[in-house]
């Protein structure tokens, strides 16, 4: 009996030294906060920030800049206005932001639409002139610019192609130190940079070439 009560002992004591070790050396448990973190990772919402300031129901746009079908045929204003501020995502979801581009262009200026399309809005909001044009075969819901402040001479439901005239640049009304056209883009409540509606060709300038002058001869 003692010889058994020995061998068990002995066994429990060589058991414990072995284990002892292993225990002090493996890693402590993660929290339970860490691991809950770990489970529900939630994937990167959109922002939605309004034109120009803070709000919940407008977001702006992670669409990539190829998904926007290059469709302008013509700028707003002018053959290629100075762009006086450009498209200015927030950095957070309620962040301030430039949901579009400010075109230097000085009252008086006419407004053309950049594409096909039709007026779906001519009128004033919070005191500035808007007009506002679904483009053709943009899907659905389809692209929309918008421009103001514009003193509108088209009217809701006309059709409009690139080029045409549909109002010219209000006095007042504008949010630039410089007189500006603000030109947006939206898709449903998404907006979108403007200038991704250009083709490279009107977005860029050449290169420049020189060309002959007549009745001047060639140096030799």
């Amino acid at each position: 009996m003692r010889a058994n009560r020995c061998a068990r002992t002995c066994t429990r004591v060589v058991l414990l030294m072995i284990l002892t070790p292993a225990a002090l050396l493996a890693p402590p448990p993660a929290p339970l906060a860490a691991v809950a973190t770990m489970a529900t990772v939630a994937p990167a919402g959109r922002n939605t920030p309004t034109e120009d300031t803070p709000a919940a129901d407008t977001p702006t746009a992670d669409i990539p800049p190829g998904d926007v079908p290059d469709v302008g045929r013509a700028w707003p204003v002018g053959t290629r206005p100075p762009v006086l501020r450009g498209w200015e995502p927030p950095a957070t979801t309620y962040g301030r932001g430039h949901r579009g581009v400010d075109l230097a262009a000085a009252p008086g200026t006419p407004v053309r639409a950049v594409a096909d399309g039709r007026i779906s809005y001519a009128g004033r909001v919070a005191g500035r002139g808007v007009v506002s044009v679904e483009l053709t075969g943009t899907g659905d819901p389809p692209l929309r610019t918008t421009y103001e402040p514009v003193k509108a001479t088209a009217k809701a439901g006309d059709t409009v192609t690139a080029g045409d005239i549909i109002g010219t640049v209000e006095t007042g009304g504008s949010h630039c130190t410089l007189p500006c056209l603000h030109w947006g883009l939206r898709k449903g409540d998404t907006y979108l940079d403007p200038l991704t509606l250009l083709p490279p060709w009107l977005l860029h300038r050449g290169p420049s070439r020189l060309l002959p002058v007549l009745g001047v001869p060639l140096p030799g």
